[in-house]
């Protein structure tokens, strides 16, 4: 069978599956559609943690982001990784204990204003439509090259099934449809690596096989002859990086505490029966997601090897079929600048002739190597169950925090239980709706889009939560005024750097040469300072709140 019929039959089971996971166990309740009604057993939650955590940026472009950077990619890998066990270690346990259903309503409570819930909610909201845009514009992505159809076709259907099932099962239908995507994604990041791993090195583990001899019986290892095709076009070597340390460290810092105030992976520690769940579902987390994470790099060499060794200086009239399937779709190019009729991929821009959407690496990779089509068909399947599990996660963020610390806290305190829970379809709906036109019109490809949506999380939120937890000193002024001048620095450096039409600034002019993605450690810094240096000029917070903070760091649950 081809590559499309074998994408219909195994996409289209997986979606059986999480449409029939979402009916079995739709939301009757707004506690059920807010946590899940609080009885997740603890693997079911590592896992459904694992594929919230594992999205689009994980799956489809943070090995070509590797594959593309080398050296310097590894911030990804360092950043997104630390700042789970950072997220799992310092604030989950204490949050959960504190028990509220989300950041906001534990923003709002520990600082006993509905000022600072409202800050919290506006943070909410631009961190979670931020990293939903990166999400849909992957679903796009993958549906345009396996469907054959337009990119924004691809997110219009993307969207119509989150939509189903996060509208309809909440936070329930969400984690147990996160249970079967986390299997869908992992099986589908490994056939391919382990296909490819054996290929290149004879090793089946593709960790292994990352740094092992090639299988061609030249003695050369993969990592060097990587690094050889790289100085024979001119670019860098794959080993070496090109970025400043004070860069490396800047977006390493921002991943990492942007992971730990990330809305839609915090409030999975709400889904368990206790604390000791919490921290077991966190350890099970940790394990499920290092195995892709560790993957990743392998997958990014092994990708560039083949695509180098595919293009470069090939004749573009007997190119691979994979080629001409994703040049179709607009994400890889060819301009013939010398007429010569073959590729010249170097890394000079004014001879170079190929373009490459860094966010097709995983997805062409199978079809780079011949695998067979069924495993190309099934990467198809794992980015999307990727891209949807955290669209969802996200969008149950946004419904939220727009019924529940909104109207139920703050505008309708008497609403019913049946009102708030229609409130919160209401806006899990238009969550929808703004998430794919973000899709459509995305400020970046998938991975950058996601970065910066961790650097408005490191911004606004980190600071707020650890000082709610660890500072009984701090008080409503500081952290009110921390998180709206640390969000709205953060806003305006990705704005002057990032969007086209507004000053559009180069790389010569970063601040302190550090770059947008790395820029929320700056501004969470300055929430920190500004935070601490505002609660020690102003009233103490009342004695029952610093009573909380005393409650939730007491060992038990």
């Amino acid at each position: 069978m081809d590559i499309q019929t074998w994408t219909y039959i195994i996409v289209g089971l997986s979606f059986t599956l999480y449409i029939g996971i979402a009916l079995w166990s739709r939301a009757g309740s707004t506690k059920e559609f807010y946590v899940a009604g609080g009885g997740v057993s603890p693997l079911a939650n590592g896992m459904a943690t694992a594929a919230d955590w594992m999205s689009a940026a994980s799956f489809i472009s943070m090995a070509g982001l590797i594959s593309f950077m080398g050296y310097d990619g590894a911030v990804y890998l360092m950043g997104w990784t630390g700042g789970y066990v950072l997220l799992a270690l310092m604030l989950a346990p204490y949050l959960r204990k504190f028990g509220k259903f989300t950041v906001p309503d534990f923003i709002g409570d520990r600082y006993y204003s509905n000022v600072a819930r409202t800050v919290g909610i506006v943070c909410a909201l631009i961190v979670s439509f931020t990293y939903v845009a990166g999400q849909m514009r992957g679903v796009g992505v993958v549906f345009a090259r396996f469907l054959e159809v337009p990119v924004n076709t691809g997110v219009i259907i993307g969207m119509i099934i989150v939509f189903f099932y996060a509208v309809l099962g909440g936070m329930k239908g969400i984690t147990y449809t996160q249970v079967a995507q986390y299997c869908v994604l992992i099986f589908a990041y490994m056939v391919p690596a382990i296909f490819i791993s054996i290929q290149l090195t004879g090793e089946w583990l593709p960790q292994i096989g990352f740094g092992s001899e090639l299988a061609d019986g030249s003695g050369t290892y993969l990592l060097d002859k990587l690094d050889n095709l790289h100085k024979e076009l001119g670019f860098s070597a794959y080993t070496m990086g090109t970025k400043s340390t004070l860069d490396m460290f800047a977006i390493t810092l921002a991943l990492m505490v942007g992971t730990a105030g990330l809305p839609h992976v915090i409030v999975r520690f709400f889904t368990v029966p206790n604390v000791r769940d919490a921290r077991m579902s966190a350890g099970y987390a940790l394990v499920l997601i290092a195995i892709l994470y560790t993957t990743a790099p392998a997958i990014a060499a092994f990708a560039r090897t083949n695509l180098i060794e595919t293009v470069s200086n090939a004749e573009y009239s007997n190119v691979p079929s994979w080629f001409k399937n994703w040049e179709s779709t607009g994400l890889i190019s060819f301009t013939d600048k010398n007429a010569d009729g073959k590729i010249q991929y170097v890394a000079d821009a004014s001879q170079n002739e190929l373009t490459i959407d860094q966010d097709i690496i995983v997805l062409a990779n199978p079809e780079i190597a011949r695998l067979p089509n069924w495993v190309i068909a099934l990467v198809a399947a794992g980015g999307l169950a990727a891209a949807l599990s955290t669209a969802a996660g996200l969008l149950l963020v946004i419904s939220t925090s727009i019924s529940h610390d909104l109207i139920k806290k703050q505008i309708k305190p008497d609403i019913s239980d049946k009102a708030e829970l229609m409130w919160a379809r209401i806006g899990a709906g238009l969550a929808v709706i703004v998430a794919g036109y973000f899709g459509i019109n995305p400020p970046g490809f998938v991975a950058a889009t996601v970065a910066l949506a961790f650097g408005l999380a490191a911004a606004s939120f980190f600071p707020a939560i650890v000082l709610g937890i660890f500072d009984k000193r701090m008080n409503k002024e500081g952290a009110i005024a921390g998180m709206v001048i640390g969000t709205l620095l953060m806003l305006f450096y990705m704005i002057k750097f990032k969007l086209q039409g507004f000053g559009g600034g180069t790389e010569e002019e970063w601040w302190f040469g550090i770059s947008p993605e790395g820029f929320g450690s700056v501004a969470m810094l300055v929430n920190f300072v500004i935070s601490v240096s505002i609660s020690r000029f102003t009233p103490p917070p009342p004695a029952e709140v610093q009573a909380i903070v005393d409650t939730i760091r007491e060992p038990g649950d």
